[in-house]
């Protein structure tokens, strides 16, 4: 009696050891950010394609808190000039604009920058991402957090993401990854450099710019047209009309047929001719001297030639002084011309010219605050006649503004002081390809990642030499497996998953690239190893050996069966009837991902794994309950969700059937005479017939 008692007690005592350890271990994961977690599952908010005006203004300020107004985004790379008080003092860009920005997810990813005229960042905010971990796992307020860092950075100095704060660099600026997305701060760090040194380089903030106004090289209309010298535009008939059409306007007054709607109202062509070779090319070299000896230091010229109907001149000059059909605007600036700024052009000596209307040269005068070496933009206005009549006094005229931008080819700019230049090129061919970056980022984990799989390589080939030592078997699994779950999987996040199959199979119909997939090195790294596994042992080594939450329900069950938990060995007709389940969630999943891959990725969370390892619990209760009832079935039934539910289980077994070698030794006993390997296999993966 007493020692069935005792007994009794004893298995109760071993239950509730078990219980505690799990709550030990599942429940502070669970809790421990409930309301981050909760939050975070709303995704980040994101601007329409393209954004609004608005919303541009109101972010450029936030990038940019010193300027008071900012102009269009214009010239390549874009960029808009940030302006206090009418003086130009830096610019704002968008990164997917001038750099073409991916997230780690492969999906765009736009960061909103302004640097200053000193090539120093002047704020940062992460306007649209993707990012599959940070819209779930990460806070908004983390990711704010982590582009403020940039404020104050130069350019030119290497900048290095690092995780954990307190890792100075003499060499770089340092900024502290996001926890939990290492790999996504690399991506937006590498977006921020790339993009910000590009418009600093173009607009000479690496170096002071100026304009070669010497330099002379005989080059006809087509060389000045093709190397973008000289800019040509065309406004038609029915671009005007639509134009005018939305105002209540016309111009061809009634009965007058206008001419087809392709036909070209007006035909213009424009550069800048200050430089030699532009204007001593087309004008000629006396009268290009002649102009040029008639300027003050610091104006240029700008030529203007057009053919078609409309006269870019018109006749309002010549009683009011005043050009009232055209005019240049640079950033937050609009110069009018004056009868006195009007060089008229009578003939070209550029060869290869068409035969034009009317030509001028007018002079933008240096008081204007005209920059050369930025883009600017002609502005023609063509006047309409309303429709109706009865418009209130206070109806302002009908007027369309066709405007044609300009930016000198980099011919012809030269940098002083190429010092600044050279260390943001030093500082960029240093980071090196993202992928470098990110691998020399995470050397440690690699390290012991590499560490660990020579291990795993040894006990696979010596396996016959292990399994007649039981004990030092069951020790070293124990071991292997505890390692695969805490570091592996809640350290280091290195969970495969099906939606790893899914992509590279997209990738492989879209736009392959290896660099997306050397983004994350531990995952990369175990997909290889895998890979040449697969032809040797099957999927076995990944399911039985290197999946963290296949690790987590082996360990929560043979916690149960030392606390004596009952195990349930389903009939093997109703087994074999179950395991399909698998390969038929594998293929639907690969078959909506063809069409709609963020259903797929939806449906993907048939897979525990983002919760109970990548996460850590850290979700919603809802996604927090499903991986608690699969262990829990688990501690009677082993590895079940991997035996029937797991699509990536799934997907390997289908290329793993090519396997070159059959290392479980078969003998004509087995299914016939002999049972044993059959009825102590726990996962039931010997059919009764003896064959595996």
């Amino acid at each position: 009696m007493r020692c069935s008692m005792a007994a009794s007690m004893w298995r109760v005592a071993r239950m509730a050891c078990v219980s505690l350890v799990a709550w030990a271990l599942l429940m502070p994961m669970a809790v421990s950010r409930g309301a981050a977690a909760q939050a975070a599952t709303t995704p980040s908010p994101s601007f329409p394609s393209p954004p609004s005006s608005a919303d541009l203004q109101a972010v450029f300020a936030r990038v940019f808190p010193e300027a008071t107004g900012f102009g269009a985004l214009e010239g390549t790379p874009p960029a808009a000039a940030a302006y206090r008080d009418g003086t130009r003092i830096g610019y704002v860009f968008l990164t997917r604009q001038v750099v073409d920005s991916a997230g780690f997810s492969g999906k765009p990813l736009n960061i909103a920058v302004g640097i200053d005229m000193d090539g120093r960042i002047t704020g940062a905010v992460l306007v649209e991402h993707h990012e599959p971990i940070l819209i779930i796992g990460v806070a908004e307020e983390d990711l704010a957090a982590f582009v403020a860092q940039y404020r104050g950075r130069d350019v030119r100095r290497p900048i290095v993401v690092v995780r954990g704060a307190g890792r100075d660099n003499e060499a770089a600026d340092t900024v502290d990854a996001v926890s939990g997305a290492t790999i996504s701060s690399v991506v937006m760090n590498d977006a921020i450099l790339r993009a910000a040194r590009a418009v600093a380089r173009s607009r000479g903030l690496l170096g002071k710019t100026r304009i070669d106004l010497e330099s002379f090289a005989l080059a006809d209309w087509t060389t000045l047209m093709v190397e973008g010298s000289l800019a040509h535009r065309t406004v038609t008939v029915g671009a005007l009309e639509a134009a005018l059409a939305e105002q209540g306007a016309r111009y061809f007054p009634p009965g007058v047929d206008p001419p087809p709607a392709q036909a070209p109202f007006l035909d213009l062509y424009f550069a800048l001719a200050t430089p030699a070779r532009i204007g001593r090319n087309l004008l000629g070299e006396r009268l290009y001297n002649r102009i040029l000896a008639s300027l003050n230091e610091g104006d240029h010229l700008i030529f203007v030639a057009a053919r078609g109907i409309y006269s870019f001149k018109g006749t309002g000059y010549v009683r009011s002084g005043r050009f009232d059909r055209i005019q240049l605007v640079q950033g937050m600036r609009t110069v009018g011309f004056s009868r006195s700024d009007h060089i008229r052009v009578e003939k070209l000596a550029v060869t290869g010219a068409p035969e034009l209307r009317e030509m001028a040269i007018f002079i933008v005068r240096r008081e204007t605050g005209f920059d050369p070496a930025a883009p600017w933009r002609l502005e023609i206005l063509v006047a309409g006649e309303r429709v109706t009549t009865d418009q209130a006094p206070s109806t302002p005229p009908a007027r369309a503004v066709f405007s044609f931008p300009y930016e000198l080819p980099a011919r012809y700019r030269r940098v002083d002081g190429d010092a600044g230049a050279a260390r943001a090129d030093t500082a960029e061919r240093d980071g090196g390809a993202l992928w470098r970056q990110v691998w020399r980022l995470r050397a440690g984990e690699i390290a012991v990642l590499a560490v660990a799989l020579t291990v795993l390589t040894a006990i696979l080939i010596f396996q016959d030499t292990l399994a007649h030592r039981r004990r030092l078997h069951f020790w070293l699994r124990i071991g292997f497996l505890s390692f695969v779950l805490i570091w592996l999987g809640w350290y280091a996040g290195a969970q495969l998953s099906v939606l790893h199959v899914l992509t590279f199979a997209e990738a492989i119909r879209t736009e392959f690239r290896w660099s997306f997939f050397l983004l994350d090195p531990l995952l990369f790294i175990l997909w290889s190893f895998v890979a040449v596994a697969m032809l040797f042992w099957g999927r076995g080594v990944f399911c039985g050996w290197l999946c963290p939450f296949g690790a987590l329900q082996e360990l929560s069950n043979r916690l149960a069966v030392w606390a004596r938990v009952p195990q349930i060995r389903l009939p093997f007709v109703l087994h074999e009837r179950l395991w399909p389940i698998k390969y038929m969630i594998f293929l639907a999943l690969f078959a909506l991902s063809l069409s709609e891959m963020p259903l797929a990725q939806l449906g993907a969370e048939v897979e525990p794994f983002k919760t109970a390892i990548v996460l850590k619990f850290d979700r919603a209760w809802p996604f927090v309950i499903y991986p608690l009832v699969l262990l829990g079935i688990g501690l009677f039934i082993q590895r079940a969700f991997c035996r029937y539910l797991c699509p990536l289980g799934g997907a390997l077994a289908i290329p793993a059937r090519l396997r070159m070698f059959e290392w479980l030794k078969r003998r004509w006993h087995c299914g016939m005479q002999c049972h044993i390997c059959a009825a102590g296999c726990p996962v039931q993966a010997i059919h009764p017939d003896g064959h595996i």
